[in-house]
């Protein structure tokens, strides 16, 4: 894929409102020149999160993330650079400009962008049936029916698709899109007599997007009962992979990041539903048990998953899986036992519908201890062959948890609902885990796209070393004059690894160090984010600058003394004790700036 030109980059960082970026995933308030908020990237109960309007920049003082507004977006949104990029440019109405690329490359791209434009424009002309079209009122009637308002159907881009078999066919030639193209995004597909037609007729449609907000695919509702299936979803295509996929995401990703939740359920409607009473962290699965992809493309936006969804056979196993995957992601999942025969959409539309489900997502029960439950809840006690098939089927459930108080609880619980001897169900949950030989856990997992970076360490963990060297970074930004002169003095013998690196960039970024923050490292750039941040609110003088250095080249002395010392070079060691010495006078009569550090 051709680069984007650096220019154009610029250009969207200066169009881009990171203010407004930030805020669809936090409350901001101004605090002077910068505004200030709880960390979107951890849990925090004291706001330590600071945005700079002017430079673009976040930074976190309690975890340490931090860079500029492209890398906010690549981070919350699962994105690549480039696609960050790209949505960043979409927002603002920023023209991209690329570097020359392969040709096949190019075409690739443009091919892509194609399908992409024609997926869009199939899901506004069934939005505009939906409205407009005499054939389509049966649906909306159906749609009103089910509780569901005008304005969250038009939000979520709902639609109809006609009863005629060429409709979005002819409609798509002519828009001057080939058979093919129709085909290869699951528009239309090809008869047993070899013509083509409309995969969608006389259905309800709902445009599945992804996170950015692109139509994938489609799942349409059929309208009468002699239709076939009731509810029948685009194909595999180069788009669209439902198991990788979770319809609303698009429209919830922002609620999930404010609430700290996602709360998954089974269908189209129920996520509708439950947007339209206020619950916008609801996305669906598209009436299938949860699967393993799925959970990690949340695992990249939130640390705990509620599941409301059918706990059948088939969901259960599921639900199994998604833990394992959740375990290898230190995610959270919790099941929502929803009444037998009434889903999320039914519900909301019931007198008291809303606070019963709220009530119901409140008492949420740990996946594990759920299906723990599930499985007693249906055992004969009093049959040895049941209670040891109930054994069977808790203890791999078990033994994923780990060695956790959690664990010891359920079992003791196990023990007593079977009449077992505790000792003897730990036992066969021992028996159950890898190293015992027994069922295989997932391995640990790699980060998905879009999981949270991994965190640098707290402030509070810092050295005195690192504290000090950052603090006199931060003045060699707001001071750029002097600035020059300390980073000349600063050898690597002064800075931690990470100083070193920030201050070789501060070398090579002497005017602007928040202009182009290198995209693949993320540390780096989240140390300058700090530092440019902070030499906007620390006071700055040369007094200070000195200060902060003669202290630095004190540890750096030290740090030679005792080398020496182990080397047995102990004419060096005196000559360097004595360096040190008069270094110490030094800073004892050092002009203290008004607010020392």
């Amino acid at each position: 894929m051709a680069l984007i030109s650096p220019e154009s980059v610029e250009r969207v960082k200066q169009a881009a409102d990171i203010v407004e970026v930030v805020s669809a995933h936090t409350d901001l308030r101004r605090q002077g020149a910068r505004y200030v908020g709880l960390c979107p990237f951890h849990d925090e109960r004291t706001p330590s999160f600071s945005v700079e309007p002017t430079e673009k920049l976040y930074h976190c003082f309690g975890c340490g993330v931090g860079g500029d507004v492209i890398k906010f977006v690549e981070e919350k949104d699962g994105l690549n650079f480039a696609e960050a990029v790209e949505l960043l440019a979409d927002r603002y109405g920023v023209e991209l400009e690329r570097e020359q690329e392969d040709p096949r490359a190019e075409a690739k791209r443009q091919h892509r962008r194609r399908l992409e434009e024609l997926l869009d424009r199939a899901a506004a002309f069934y939005s505009s049936y939906l409205w407009e079209s005499e054939e389509a009122g049966k649906a909306r009637d159906y749609l009103t029916g089910r509780g569901l308002g005008e304005e969250v159907l038009r939000t979520f881009g709902v639609g109809y698709a006609p009863s005629a078999w060429d409709k979005l066919l002819v409609r798509g030639q002519r828009a001057g899109f080939s058979v093919e193209e129709l085909r290869g995004v699951g528009l239309v597909q090809r008869g047993r007599s070899g013509g083509d037609y409309d995969r969608f007729r006389e259905r309800i449609m709902f445009p599945i997007r992804d996170r950015r907000g692109r139509v994938l695919g489609f799942g349409g509702r059929a309208m009468r009962s002699d239709q076939g299936a009731k509810y029948v979803n685009t194909g595999e295509t180069e788009f669209f992979h439902k198991s990788q996929i979770l319809y609303g995401v698009d429209r919830a990703k922002a609620a999930i990041a404010k609430a700290g939740r996602a709360v998954v359920v089974e269908g189209y409607t129920d996520v509708l539903a439950l947007h339209q009473a206020g619950m916008e962290e609801a996305v669906a699965v598209m009436g299938t048990a949860i699967t393993g992809e799925q959970v990690a493309a949340l695992s990249g936006m939130v640390d705990e998953v509620i599941l409301a969804l059918d706990a059948d056979s088939a969901g259960q196993e599921a639900m199994l899986r998604a833990q394992s995957v959740a375990a290898g992601r230190r995610m959270r999942l919790r099941v929502a036992a929803m009444p037998a025969g009434e889903d999320p959409a039914e519900m909301m539309a019931a007198d008291g519908g809303p606070e019963r489900f709220r009530s119901i997502l409140e008492k949420a029960e740990e996946l594990v201890a759920f299906q723990v439950g599930l499985v007693l809840g249906r055992t004969d006690s009093g049959s040895p062959v049941a209670r040891d098939q109930a054994l069977a089927e808790v203890a791999p459930v078990l033994a994923g948890m780990g060695e956790t108080a959690g664990r010891e609880d359920l079992v003791r619980r196990v023990a007593e609902r079977l009449d077992l001897d505790p000792a003897m169900v730990m036992g066969r949950v021992v028996a159950a885990t890898p190293a015992s030989g027994g069922r295989e856990q997932a391995p640990p997992q790699e980060p998905a796209p879009g999981s949270r970076p991994a965190q640098p360490r707290r402030q509070g963990e810092l050295t005195s070393r690192e504290r000090r060297e950052r603090s006199l970074l931060a003045m060699c930004i707001a001071m750029p004059n002097e600035g020059k002169e300390f980073l000349a003095r600063l050898g690597e013998a002064h800075l931690s690894p990470m100083g070193q690196r920030a201050g070789a960039w501060l070398r090579e970024h002497p005017e602007d160090p928040a202009s182009d923050l290198p995209h693949d490292d993320a540390e780096l750039a989240g140390l300058i984010a700090e530092l440019v941040i902070m030499s906007r609110e620390e006071p700055s003088s040369h007094e200070a600058m000195e200060l902060n250095f003669l202290l630095l080249d004190q540890r750096r002395l030290e740090a030679e003394i005792a080398a020496a010392g182990e080397r047995g070079d102990y004419e060096r060691r005196a000559a360097l004790s004595r360096e040190r010495a008069a270094l110490v006078q030094r800073i004892a009569h050092a002009e203290r700036p008004a607010s020392s550090i």
